[in-house]
C-alpha cells in the first residue's frame, strides 16, 4: 500500500510540477516584475508588447517576401529546382520544424517565400512537414517521467499519439496531393476569395484589413530593406533580409508564446480541464483555443503529457487536444499573410490558407471514419508499452521518424 501511495505521490507531482514550470506558466518573469508600476499598468503593458510582437511579426516575414524575391532575382523556380521533388519538400519541413521547435515558425517563413516567388507546389509539401516535425517535442516533455515505467508509458503514449495522428493525415494527404493538387486547388480558391478582385463582400473586407496592415508594417520593412541594400550587393541584401526576418521570427514567436501563457493562464487551464472527457468536440475545440490563445501547439501537447502521465484522463480523452492543436496553430500563418497587398497577399494567404485547410481536412477525415479514428491511440499505446520496457525503443523511434524514413523516401524518390 504504501508503494501504490508513493508512486502515485511521484507521478502527482511530476504533473503539477511540469503544469507549473512549463515556459513560466504560472509566474511572472522579467524586466517588467522589476519595475515600481501597479499589477493593472503591467498587465496593460504587456498586451501592449504583445501587440508589438505581432506588428514585429508581421514585418519580419514580410522581409522575408522582400527578400527571397531579391536574392532570387525572379527566378525561384529554377533555383529552387532541388526541392520541386515533393518528398525533398516534405522533409525540408520536418527538418526546419524540428530544429526550431516551432512548426509556427516553419509555416510563416513558408508563407514569405511563397510572397517572394516560391512557387506554391515546392511549398505545399514543406508545410505538411511541419506538422510532422513539431511532434518531437512532446516526445521530450515525455522524458521527464522516464524514471517510473507506468508513469512513462502513459506520458510516452500521449506524446506518441500527436506522431501517429500527423504520421497518418501524411500518409493520407501527402499522395492525394502529389496526384490531384487538392490542396492547391483549395488554397487558390480560398485566397481567391479573401484577397482576390471578384471575392465580393469578404475580399473587400480582408482586403482592407490587409491595406491598414501592410500600411503599419511597410515602415519598418522597407528600413530593412535600405539597410541592406545600402551595404550589400542584391543577393546578398537579399540573404540578410531573409537571415534578418528568419531570426525576428524566431524570437518574436517564442515571445509571443511566452506572454500569451502568461496574460491568459487561468483561462488556458479553465479551458483544459473543463473540456476533458466531455467529447472529441468538445476536446478539438478546445485544444484549437487553447493554442489560438497562447500560439503554441507544444503548450497544447505539453499539457496532455503530465496529465496522462498522471493517469488521471486517458489517452482516448487527451487524443483530440492534439488535434486541435494542429488547427490553432495555422492561425499564426494566416496571420503572417496579412504583411502583404496585392499580387504578394494573394500568393501568402493560398499558401496559409493551404496549412488551414489541410488540417481541417485531416481532422474531418481521420476523425470521421471509424476505422481510421482509433489508429493514432492503437499505435501510440503499442509505441508506450515499447519504450516502457526499453528506452532504445524510443531512441529507435526518434531516429526512424526524423532521420531514416526520410532519408529512405528521398533515396527512393531519387531513384524512380
Amino acid at each position: 500500500m504504501s508503494l501504490d501511495n508513493s508512486t502515485e505521490r511521484k507521478t502527482t507531482t511530476y504533473a503539477a510540477e511540469q503544469l507549473r514550470t512549463e515556459d513560466s506558466f504560472n509566474q511572472r518573469t522579467g524586466l517588467l516584475d522589476r519595475l515600481p508600476i501597479t499589477q493593472r499598468t503591467r498587465k496593460i503593458l504587456e498586451w501592449v508588447s504583445v501587440v508589438v510582437a505581432v506588428y514585429i511579426l508581421i514585418t519580419a516575414v514580410s522581409v522575408i517576401g522582400s527578400g527571397f524575391g531579391v536574392a532570387t532575382g525572379g527566378r525561384a523556380e529554377e533555383i529552387f529546382a532541388f526541392a520541386q521533388n515533393p518528398v525533398i519538400g516534405l522533409v525540408i519541413g520536418i527538418f526546419a520544424t524540428v530544429l526550431t521547435q516551432s512548426s509556427s515558425t516553419t509555416t510563416s517563413i513558408v508563407v514569405g517565400m511563397v510572397a517572394g516567388g516560391l512557387p506554391l507546389a515546392t511549398a505545399i509539401p514543406i508545410l505538411l512537414g511541419a506538422n510532422v516535425g513539431t511532434t518531437m517535442t512532446s516526445t521530450l516533455v515525455s522524458l521527464g517521467a522516464a524514471g517510473d515505467r507506468n508513469q512513462f508509458r502513459r506520458a510516452f503514449s500521449a506524446a506518441s499519439v500527436h506522431d501517429m495522428y500527423n504520421l497518418l493525415s501524411v500518409a493520407i494527404f501527402f499522395p492525394l496531393e502529389w496526384a490531384f493538387g487538392i490542396l492547391e486547388r483549395i488554397g487558390t480558391w480560398f485566397a481567391g476569395l479573401t484577397t482576390g478582385s471578384d471575392g465580393g463582400m469578404i475580399a473587400t473586407i480582408f482586403t482592407a484589413f490587409g491595406n491598414v496592415v501592410t500600411a503599419i508594417t511597410d515602415p519598418g520593412a522597407n528600413l530593412i530593406e535600405a539597410g541592406a541594400m545600402a551595404v550589400l550587393p542584391p543577393v546578398g541584401a537579399g540573404i540578410a533580409m531573409i537571415v534578418i526576418g528568419v531570426a525576428l521570427i524566431l524570437l518574436v514567436i517564442k515571445f509571443i508564446s511566452s506572454m500569451l501563457k502568461i496574460l491568459l493562464v487561468g483561462n488556458v487551464e479553465k479551458t483544459f480541464h473543463k473540456a476533458i472527457g466531455r467529447g472529441p468536440l468538445s476536446g478539438i475545440f478546445s485544444g484549437l483555443l487553447i493554442t489560438v490563445m497562447v500560439q503554441s501547439s507544444t503548450t497544447t501537447t505539453s499539457l496532455a503529457v503530465p496529465l496522462a502521465a498522471s493517469g488521471k484522463f486517458s489517452l482516448w480523452q487527451l487524443y483530440p487536444f492534439t488535434v486541435g492543436a494542429n488547427i490553432g496553430t495555422t492561425m499564426t500563418a494566416v496571420i503572417a499573410a496579412f504583411g502583404f497587398s496585392g499580387f504578394e497577399a494573394t500568393a501568402a494567404m493560398t499558401a496559409a490558407a493551404v496549412h488551414l485547410f489541410y488540417n481541417l481536412l485531416a481532422a474531418l477525415v481521420i476523425f470521421g471514419i471509424p476505422f481510421l479514428r482509433p489508429l493514432p491511440v492503437m499505435g501510440a499505446s503499442w509505441l508506450g508499452n515499447l519504450g516502457a520496457k526499453n528506452k532504445l525503443y524510443v531512441l529507435a523511434w526518434l531516429a526512424g521518424v526524423f532521420v531514416v524514413i526520410p532519408g529512405l523516401l528521398i533515396g527512393i524518390t531519387a531513384l524512380i
